[in-house]
């Protein structure tokens, strides 16, 4: 497994759910792990390097612990579904857009024109929503990485990053590529540096797709 380099998150490092969802897809093409698994990162995803997955963890070429897989049961969505005019609503006050910890994120970073450009803006209730538009070639580890940033956004403040340090999700279909989907974002609960999250990816007819349950962790600006 390798993470390409314009798949980062933080500078220098894989972006979380990119990540995750590249060490599902590894444990899944194995015959062990049918169902959801959960992929918890033990040191920021290293890019452009060769990684292994055995008996549930990855490791770099120099043997360190970069993330362990899991397989856990299956768990029920949250979020409810927002329309699409209410997502590009909320998108367009996007904190991000002035504020972002991570200005260059392939999936969130308002400087990354090559990126996915989830934007997700605040709703009441602790959520967020934002417009997705599906790339051509989209695979499960698009998903993941989709259903990664919305709920981070939901606890991320000016002066108070998060990143990644845990997530499980479930695909049950694929979005059609050219398609204008919409994620969600709600916060769970926080608990000193830890917050944990749900996101959910509809189809543009409202269908629920994928989501997903996270733990975030606050880090020092």
């Amino acid at each position: 497994m390798i993470i390409g380099s314009r798949y980062n998150g933080p500078p220098g490092s894989g972006n979380g759910g990119w990540s995750a969802g590249t060490f599902a897809a590894a444990a899944h093409a194995g015959p062990d792990v049918p169902g959801p698994v959960e992929v918890t990162l033990r040191r920021p995803p290293p890019l452009a390097t060769p990684l292994t997955l055995d008996a549930g963890e990855v490791r770099d070429p120099d043997g360190h612990l970069v993330a362990q897989v899991a397989a856990v049961s299956g768990f029920p969505a949250v979020a409810e579904p927002v329309d699409l005019a209410t997502a590009r609503a909320a998108s367009a006050a996007y904190p991000g857009l002035v504020d972002h910890p991570f200005p260059g994120c392939f999936v969130c970073g308002p400087d990354r024109a090559d990126g996915l450009r989830i934007f997700p803006g605040p709703l009441p209730g602790g959520r967020t929503a934002a417009p997705f538009r599906v790339p051509d070639g989209v695979d499960t580890v698009t998903v993941w990485a989709a259903l990664d940033c919305p709920g981070g956004w939901s606890v991320i403040a000016p002066g108070r990053p998060y990143v990644l340090g845990r997530i499980a999700a479930v695909v049950e279909a694929l979005p059609r590529p050219g398609d204008e989907c919409v994620v969600t974002g709600v916060t769970a609960g926080a608990e000193g540096r830890k917050a944990r999250v749900h996101t959910s990816l509809y189809a543009p007819d409202g269908t629920r797709l994928a989501w997903a349950r996270a733990t975030w962790i606050a880090v020092q600006a």
